[in-house]
């Protein structure tokens, strides 16, 4: 079990090495290479997944219970950020956006097999619009509501949905091309995330520890909840429990980044949980794999 979970999360840290010694020795700027990464290439990633992800009736409670696990983390770090003296805006995001995407989907896939795939790629696609839509506003100094009508990714989630809902569907050789665009997203912001990891200082590991904590106990809050509301199938039950536990996703410090919030801070809080969760998963995947 903890080879497997070491083979999925190796591939993350070797790119995150990668953009560490870039930053570390070529030093470049960032800031423009980043917003390339959300203008275009993350747009094209929700595009394509999301238009070609089959929509049926089955997924509804899936598709309710995604919503209650995205949202109610953040309510819950309303009280908590009062009680702990955090800062909502850099704190909550963490909490409500989970690494849904290159940590999550080969784990379902690995754990219960190919029959995960659709359900992973809904979870993914939930999570996803509900950052770029609601983290946008959360992070935002400016209007929100301009930020998020504006924003590419919205515009390409949108127009995938119109698509799929629609029956057209998406041409195949654009959805190739935005396939093909899209995979360059994720590598982007794990060497663009390795690079900002030059930056950390040694309280980089004590808010990576309290950030694991309260992704934990947030996550576990949120999954009691949805197990007693939300009438699930078993596989179901046991992909929202992991989906509840995982650590938070690339994309917070990619925001972080874009609206200067504590992106340093973020980073290390990202990184070093993803890192953690070589020695969580394990354990959650035993008590997953319990459930039936």
């Amino acid at each position: 079990m903890l080879s497997q979970v070491v083979s999925i999360l190796f591939p993350v840290f070797a790119l995150a090495f990668v953009g560490y010694c870039v930053g570390r020795w070529v030093k470049p700027d960032f800031g423009p290479i980043n917003h390339l990464n959300m203008e275009i290439f993350i747009p094209a990633l929700v595009f394509a997944s999301l238009g070609a992800m089959p929509l049926e009736m089955e997924q509804a409670p899936l598709l309710i219970a995604s919503f209650i696990a995205v949202f109610l983390p953040g309510l819950l770090m309303i009280p908590l950020s009062r009680i702990f003296n955090l800062r909502y805006r850099v704190w909550a995001p963490l909490q409500m956006f989970r690494n849904s995407g290159n940590l999550a989907i080969p784990l379902f896939t690995y754990t219960f097999g190919d029959i995960a795939l659709a359900p992973a790629v809904l979870l993914f696609v939930v999570s996803s619009c509900a950052h770029i839509c609601i983290g946008q506003a959360i992070l935002s100094q400016s209007n929100p509501i301009k930020q998020v009508i504006s924003s590419p990714m919205v515009l390409a989630a949108l127009a995938a949905l119109i698509l799929n809902v629609s029956g057209i569907g998406l041409w195949e050789p654009l959805y190739e091309a935005s396939y093909l665009l899209g995979q360059a997203a994720i590598p982007v912001m794990l060497i663009s995330l390795g690079a900002q990891m030059c930056n950390l200082r040694l309280d980089g590991l004590k808010v990576g520890i309290s950030c694991s904590l309260l992704s934990l106990f947030t996550g576990a809050i949120t999954f009691t909840i949805v197990y007693f509301l939300v009438p699930l199938p078993t596989m179901h039950v046991q992909m929202l429990l992991l989906f509840t536990m995982l650590p938070p996703a690339v994309m917070n410090y990619m925001l972080a980044e874009r609206f200067n919030m504590e992106p340093d801070k973020v980073a290390a809080m990202v990184l070093l949980s993803n890192f953690f969760s070589i020695a969580t998963l394990p354990i959650i995947l035993m008590v997953t794999l319990s459930l039936t």
